[in-house]
């Protein structure tokens, strides 16, 4: 794209352009997904970008375009027209681009090398972008520097890595471990207080991990030690990765040898062949190798006449009659003889040989085998059943003149029986089972004597050959762990150790999780080291319990079972939660102090201490306290609805941790109205007010008002208005709303009902469980002007004679629900009966009082009614002039 363009914009445009070359740098994090954004090249570099602040026949079309689609491209994808670098769909690993992460490691479109990268550890992508059209050209030198995540943990070379010490090393001796992981942090999870681990970092960076010898070793005590090196990066998290270390003891030769004895008598007869077996001396060297390599030689003090005439096995220690015995041959040999190795003090055994000179032959002993023999070892497996068949031996005398016997001399489960119905034939067979790991060699002897007291000694050897009788046997059969709950992935947990009394092959362990062990828990087969390749958690599951197993390598192979239990120990890694964030609760005002408002739930996750929750009032505390035991919400005060209706608290839960956690819930406290204020009458507003009402008025017109509240709510505040009194010369003509409390003439005024009326009025409430009321008293004058005023004021201050009517005030209350209710017809006739007399009474009743009012006269001071009733009532004007209001419907 670069030559063409340069084709067509002529030499000077070329220099232009390359005036114009712009570099921009980028960072990101390696392993991102497709469509992340790195920047914005219109942006970054100013450019005039689509859509921007000029008309849009102003507006530049730009084109951006990659110069090279080299190793840099595949990661990127670059928008031709905004500009915009995302990631594509090729991920980013930057242990792949940069294997040697030193700075000089750079890749991108034209595989070049910056001189000026970021920082030494840079991993840089260089990509050469044009811009085009050509009055907006620039080469853009792109650099992406790709930052390393902890995206993978520390690995060895190896799985295995085996280490030789020798036995004699001195304290303090560090060994380099060849196989080191890349960048770790190295722990080991077994000590064995002879070793421990140290790692070393050089001038360029390298860590070296060393082997460090703490204490003595000994080879012939314990020859080997196997444990897991653990390598942790610094990483947040942190990864970790293992491998097995076993480390070998070399043998020195820091051992000499021994004999079991330190002298062996043996007689010898005079007429002994050459070759005859005298005796075999054997050292034990408990070194390895070369360093346990015996020979045996006569000692400086043994004559040459028993060197000549007893023949000694420098490798084996068999000695052997070399020459024959004559008369001139001395009857006792002391033969001292030395077990030799290099670097060591001989080792001195005496072999006493008493030689019996006789004139006659021995008896002769001859066997025949029956068992697998060899070079006279006879081998029997263990486990071959009782009476097993070793050998025929058949017991003579050569000269056929003496009588010969035999028995069996030496230790073990062997019996030496006639084997009848032959003569001088012997029978050789075992008297139980052999056992190997109880003894794997025995060596008996048959032995024939005549009649002259001359004896034959024939020594056999047994050698027990090991079978896979005996199972592996764990150290332990339940298995008892502990790890704290949030634990690193792949931890330690322990290395178990099962040991088979077998031998070789047989006695050869390997280790292996039951069915009922989780997947995540992992059991090397040959170390018996367990893990577990993820975090625990206690809240999830407290208790592991599964088996493992240990089986040798015999045919068939045994195996024998062991229980792993696992306890979760718990950290606080658990906030206290509230059963829920909003607590509500409703409580009757009134309620007394401290008395129990609400339980506030809590629960922690964790255990012990860190589950251990303390509840507090973070506001209101003055008023209201809680029971952190119990969680109970009191308040110490009767609450008041009509002084405050809601409370809102904020309650802390802290746990008992060690750093605590803590959460927090909102409660509302609703309070419940009671019934526990009474009507306030507000108007009137005195006793002693009164109201002058024309004789004009005409009948359903209003006169006036009681009007009064309730500080409570609900039904509590639902207010119903009776006359429960009267007094006047015609005091029914008046009634009252028991809703409004509006009080209206019901009836025409004539001349003769002229006069003071006092209404006697009651306020009630519809409170539960019992209403509460308030009462006030209404003057009503009628008549046609108020001519008197200190007159109709000397009636108001008289004490009225009225009689208290009894009776609840009633008023129509709509229902929240409507019930149906079955009702008969008969309750309805009895009270519309009883309401039709009652009309008829009170008719008869009312014409016979208004015949008698007309004979009277129309002043009466005689009979003035007088009250005195304490009033609450509402403020008006009018009365608080007390100024008779003329009331009038013209």
């Amino acid at each position: 794209h670069l030559l063409f363009f340069l084709l067509f914009v002529g030499p000077f445009n070329c220099f232009a352009s390359y005036s114009r070359a712009t570099e921009l740098f980028y960072s990101l994090n390696e392993g991102l997904p497709a469509g992340v954004l790195i920047g914005s090249l219109a942006r970054d570099l100013r450019l005039p970008a689509a859509g921007g602040q000029h008309p849009a026949s102003l507006q530049p079309s730009l084109s951006f375009t990659l110069a090279s689609h080299g190793l840099g491209g595949q990661y990127v994808q670059l928008d031709n027209r905004s500009g915009e670098l995302h990631t594509s769909a090729v991920e980013i690993d930057r242990e792949a681009l940069c294997v040697e992460s030193s700075g000089a490691t750079i890749f991108g479109g034209s595989a070049a090398v910056s001189s000026s990268s970021p920082s030494p550890e840079s991993c840089l992508l260089l990509l050469d972008v044009l811009v085009l059209p050509q009055e907006y050209f620039r080469l853009v030198k792109v650099k992406i520097a790709i930052r390393d995540v902890n995206d993978n943990a520390p690995r060895f070379p190896v799985p295995h890595i085996r280490l030789s010490v020798p036995e004699n090393a001195p304290v303090n001796t560090r060994l380099a471990i060849e196989h080191p992981a890349l960048d770790p942090d190295m722990g080991t999870n077994d000590n064995y207080g002879v070793f421990t681990l140290d790692v070393e970092e050089n001038e360029n960076g390298e860590r070296t991990p060393y082997l460090i010898v703490m204490g003595a070793l000994d080879r012939e005590t314990q020859d080997e030690y196997v444990t897991v090196i653990i390598a942790e990066d610094g990483g947040s998290p942190p990864l970790v990765g293992s491998a097995t270390l076993t480390i070998g003891i070399s043998d020195i030769n820091d051992n000499c040898p021994q004999f079991n004895d330190s002298q062996v008598n043996v007689t010898l007869y005079g007429n002994s062949s050459l070759g005859t077996h005298v005796a075999t001396v054997h050292a034990v060297d408990m070194d390895l190798g070369s360093n346990a390599q015996i020979t045996y030689s006569y000692s400086q003090k043994v004559p040459q006449l028993s060197r000549d005439l007893f023949y000694l096995n420098e490798s084996t220690g068999a000695i052997t009659l070399s020459t024959k015995v004559d008369g001139d041959t001395p009857k006792l040999h002391r033969l001292i003889i030395l077990g030799n190795s290099a670097g060591c003090i001989p080792a001195v055994i005496t072999v006493l040989v008493t030689i019996i000179k006789v004139m006659m032959r021995p008896p002769e002993v001859v066997p025949r085998f029956i068992a697998n023999e060899v070079e006279g070892v006879v081998y029997l497996k263990e486990l071959e059943p009782i009476n097993t068949p070793i050998a025929f031996f058949t017991i003579k005398d050569p000269d056929e003149k003496y009588k010969v016997s035999c028995y069996l001399d030496g230790d073990g489960p062997f019996r030496l029986s006639p084997y009848k119905p032959y003569n001088n034939e012997y029978l050789l067979e075992t008297t139980k089972p052999l056992d190997f790991e109880t003894q794997q060699l025995y060596e008996i002897s048959v032995v024939a004597w005549n009649s002259e007291g001359f004896h034959v000694k024939k020594v056999v050897k047994v050698q027990v050959l090991d079978d896979n009788d005996n199972s592996p046997v764990f150290s332990e059969e339940l298995i008892e762990l502990s790890i704290e709950e949030n634990n690193v992935p792949n931890a330690f947990l322990t290395k178990l150790h099962a040991t088979d009394a077998d031998s070789g092959e047989r006695g050869r362990v390997s280790y292996f999780l039951g069915p009922d062990a989780p997947s995540y828990f992992a059991l090397d087969k040959t170390t018996g080291v367990l893990t577990v390749s993820t975090q625990l958690d206690r809240e999830e599951k407290e208790k592991y319990r599964y088996t493992v197993k240990a089986v040798d390598s015999g045919f068939p192979p045994r195996e024998s079972v062991a229980t792993v239990t696992i306890t979760v120990l718990d950290k606080n890694d658990n906030s206290p939660r509230f059963i829920n964030k909003d607590f509500s609760f409703f409580v009757p005002e009134n309620f007394p102090g401290f008395g129990e408002i609400g339980v506030i739930s809590v629960t922690d996750a964790d255990a012990g201490q860190n589950g251990w929750v303390a509840l507090s009032v973070l506001n209101g505390s003055d008023i209201f306290v809680i029971d952190t035991g119990k969680g109970v919400l009191r308040a110490k005060i009767s609450l008041d609805r009509e002084q405050q209706s809601s409370y809102v608290l904020w309650i802390e839960a802290v746990d008992g941790g060690d750093p605590a956690l803590s959460s927090t819930a909102k409660i509302t406290i609703l309070l419940l109205d009671i019934n526990d204020n009474p009507p306030l009458v507000l108007f009137p507003q005195s006793n002693m007010s009164y109201l002058l009402v024309l004789p004009s008025t005409l009948p359903g017109s209003p006169i006036t008002e009681v009007y009064a509240v309730d500080k409570d709510t609900g039904m509590n505040a639902v207010i119903a208005y009776s006359i429960i009194g009267r007094r006047g010369p015609r005091p029914e003509s008046f009634r009252i709303d028991p809703k409004t409390g509006n009080i209206t003439l019901e009836e025409s005024l004539m001349q003769n009902d002229y006069g003071l009326y006092r209404l006697l009025v009651k306020v009630s409430d519809h409170g539960y469980p019992e209403p509460l009321h308030s009462t006030v008293m209404v003057n009503l004058f009628v008549n046609d002007t108020v001519s008197n005023e200190s007159y109709i004021e000397s009636l108001l201050r008289k004490e009225p004679d009225i009689s208290v009517e009894e009776k609840q005030p009633q008023i129509s209350i709509e229902p929240t629900h409507k019930k149906m209710e079955s009702t008969s017809c008969m309750p309805t006739l009895v009270a519309l009966s009883i309401i039709s007399l009652g009309s008829i009474a009170l008719v008869t009743g009312m014409g016979i009082y208004i015949c008698l009012r007309k004979g009277k006269k129309h002043h009466r001071a005689d009979e003035n009614l007088e009250v005195q009733i304490p009033l609450n009532g509402r403020i008006n004007l009018h009365m608080l002039e007390k100024k008779p209001m003329e009331i009038s419907n013209i």
